[in-house]
């Protein structure tokens, strides 16, 4: 009997039993940060490079740090250093580094540049980190067993500013997000400050937009920031800051947005080059070093380089967008907040830590208290101390002795018996007990204060106002209004110069610059083909190819690469996408003046303004060009009205005026009656009148459309005849 090795299973509960754990474990545990600013990979490195004493000592190598992380982190020595290195001030990524550094731990904005093993490298806390750890022994926060259950780690540190707004934060975790940018440490404090006295306060007054490590350009729209300061969710815009040296013509990029790096800059400005969409550049070069970020751009004589920029803000990562994602997780549960509520969560977190801190030092003052009234009672009659513990035979007795004796409680005997004999004096008890009076004043203000969140604000106030005194800086993202930013058209970038276009009978495309075919005009075709198309014309202008389907096909010419007149050229075909299709006829134009004229075989012509084929939207292939029931005869593209030559397949000839016909804004029109063909015959043909040799125009000549036309004179079909060979 075949054995049956497949079992069904429900997979929604294979999903909640296996995923759903693995899921939660990311968010909760990994990639989002909590209210204090941290993910636990960054906590847990920083809580042990405090217990170290890196916080006051002297910096020792990151390899120590590693090491000892690994007690409470149980992830990789390499997952735990490029944590650290991180949060260095060599790296740069963030805009107030906790650990100060030494050594070589790479470049935030750049994507090659590998930090040093951790053998080599040394650190410490940097001083800021004192607001981090502020009372953390007074139980201002939950501490928790580690993996192994062998040490105690804080669940968050007590943070004493906003750090969850101050740096920036990202990470990706199972079905969600988290991006924060970073503030301001002046401008946080400031917006905290103000949300502690009014919740209703104007935050955008205080907290003026990101400010970004990596420094750059912010471009201020308000109605973004606003957005984000609201739901926790949008984007802003940063640009790269530059200077144009005169004597070197060359540009020199010194700050990049956060979100990009050196080499993608670079790859991509070589990669505009190639495409000739940056003649303007001569050479980049990488010359970054020790001073600081620094991309050389060295630039062509006579290049406009805030031109050249502007361009480049707009085809490189100069000019990159920040996506905010303020997703934090609150009590375990992720959230995503605006400011205004991430500062709401702060202040409810850090009002719990001051209180509890408050409590603890409440607690140990009451204590000592309680311990100087004891001791306050055998100031009375120290001699009778003296004598119960001299004449207590047995150590235990000693407290309990002395509890009868005083009417004391137990915790205060053990003080008095665990004082030394020399200190049973009344001058030593009296100075101990002169702090009764300020331990009384201070227990009761603590008290007062305990009671009042609004005095506890008063101290976070103060907290706040110290640090950003302490810590706070220049802002290093420069803020440009959006105003202040020429709009830059797409076009402005395109490279302008003239150049013919060059259609052949069998679909090969050539776009030679004038300059080329001064140097060197000799056409290169096949055997059997020839020009039925060709333009003088800018690289700025458009191309409309007009197919035997009936469908016009959309160009920009600058998007058609160039080549020289001794190629074939290329074959169009190809470029369009075509495969049973074929080019009939190709037009160019710079602003859709002008008009399409279609001539058909049955003797009529429609003329279809160009700007009939004119879009909003950059569409590439439009349907229905032109009447497709009767079969074309000639199409040519006119600017203006002019006279043309109609031939029919018996030699008949007219010579008509196209503004008597009436323009169509239809394209697939099949326009008016101009020649009315004998029966059997068609139109065959239309030329210009320099295309022909008439001794006698005025023959063929007429006023009124539609007319019969006249048959070719003997003395001009001969000349007919050699025009047309």
């Amino acid at each position: 009997m075949k054995k049956n090795y497949f079992t069904d299973q429900n997979v929604v509960n294979i999903l909640e039993n296996n995923f759903m754990p693995y899921a939660m474990s990311v968010i909760i545990s990994r990639a989002i940060p909590e209210i204090d600013g941290f993910k636990p990979s960054h906590r847990k490195l920083l809580y042990t490079m405090y217990k170290m004493g890196l916080l006051t000592g002297e910096k020792t190598k990151s390899a120590n740090v590693v090491g000892q992380t690994m007690k409470l982190n149980p992830h990789g020595d390499m997952a735990i250093y490029e944590t650290l290195v991180r949060l260095t001030r060599d790296n740069g990524a963030l805009l107030y580094p906790f650990v100060d550094s030494k050594g070589n731990f790479g470049m935030h904005q750049s994507r090659d540049m590998a930090f040093a093993a951790a053998r080599y490298t040394n650190v410490k806390l940097d001083p800021i980190c004192e607001e981090l750890f502020r009372d953390i022994d007074k139980d201002t926060v939950d501490f928790v067993d580690n993996y192994d259950g062998l040490l105690k780690e804080p669940t968050l540190l007590p943070t004493a500013f906003p750090n969850i707004l101050v740096n920036a934060n990202q990470g990706i975790a199972v079905g969600m997000a988290s991006n924060i940018c970073s503030f301001n440490l002046t401008e946080v404090c400031d917006a905290e400050i103000a949300f502690l006295k009014n919740e209703k306060a104007d935050l955008m007054a205080h907290l003026q937009a990101p400010d970004f490590s990596t420094g750059g350009q912010l471009i201020y729209k308000e109605a973004d920031l606003k957005n984000i300061y609201e739901t926790g969710r949008g984007s802003v815009r940063v640009r790269a800051v530059y200077q144009f040296d005169k004597k070197n013509n060359c540009i020199e990029i010194t700050e990049l947005p956060y979100t990009t790096t050196i080499e993608a800059v670079i790859d991509k400005i070589i990669d505009l080059v190639k495409q000739g969409k940056a003649r303007e550049i001569a050479d980049i070069r990488d010359e970054t070093d020790k001073a600081g970020l620094k991309i050389t751009i060295d630039l062509k004589r006579g290049t406009d380089a805030d031109k050249l920029m502007a361009k480049l803000f707009k085809m490189t990562p100069l000019e990159d967008t920040f996506s905010c994602n303020f997703n934090v997780l609150i009590n375990g549960s992720p959230r995503v907040m605006g400011v205004r509520e991430l500062l709401s969560e702060w202040t409810a977190f850090r009002l719990n830590c001051v209180k509890r801190s408050l409590s603890f030092d409440l607690d140990k003052k009451n204590h000592r208290l309680h311990l100087l009234l004891g001791l306050e009672k055998i100031l009375v009659d120290i001699d009778k101390a003296i004598a119960i513990i001299r004449n207590t035979e047995e150590e235990s007795q000693v407290v309990p002795n002395l509890m009868e004796g005083f009417s004391i409680d137990m915790i205060q005997a053990e003080f008095i018996a665990e004082i030394k004999l020399r200190h049973l004096n009344k001058e030593y008890i009296l100075k101990r007990l002169a702090d009764i009076k300020d331990l009384k004043a201070e227990i009761s203000n603590i008290s007062k204060t305990l009671s009042s969140d609004l005095a506890v604000k008063k101290l976070i106030i103060k907290e706040l106002t110290e640090i950003s005194k302490k810590y706070g800086k220049p802002r290093k993202t420069q803020i440009i209004a959006e105003d202040d930013i020429e709009e830059v058209q797409e076009e402005h970038f395109i490279e302008d110069y003239n150049l013919r276009m060059y259609l052949t009978e069998q679909n090969y495309l050539k776009k030679v610059s004038l300059v080329s075919l001064r140097a060197s005009n000799a056409h290169k075709l096949k055997e059997d083909d020839k020009f039925i198309c060709e333009y003088e014309c800018s690289n700025l202008d458009e191309a409309l190819f007009f197919s035997d389907k009936a469908n016009v096909y959309k160009m920009r010419i600058c998007d058609l690469p160039d080549c020289k007149a001794s190629a074939l050229g290329e074959y169009l075909p190809n470029i369009l996408g075509l495969s049973d299709e074929r080019i009939l006829y190709m037009a160019v134009t710079k602003d859709y003046s002008g008009f399409m004229m279609f001539a058909f075989q049955n003797g009529k012509i429609a003329k279809v303004p160009l700007k009939s084929y004119e879009t909003k939207t950059n569409r590439k292939k439009l349907a229905n060009a032109f009447y497709e029931k009767s079969p074309v005869a000639d199409m040519r593209f006119l600017a203006g009205d002019t006279e043309l030559v109609a031939f029919s397949s018996i030699n008949k000839v007219l010579i008509f005026d196209t503004a008597k016909i009436a323009p169509k804004a239809t394209r697939n029109s099949q326009g008016v009656q101009v020649l009315t063909p004998n029966k059997g015959s068609v139109l065959a043909k239309i030329c210009t009148l320099d295309e022909v040799a008439f001794k006698d125009f005025e023959y063929y000549r007429t006023k009124n459309i539609p007319a019969r036309g006249s048959y070719l004179k003997e003395e001009d079909l001969a000349g007919e005849q050699i025009t047309l060979i």
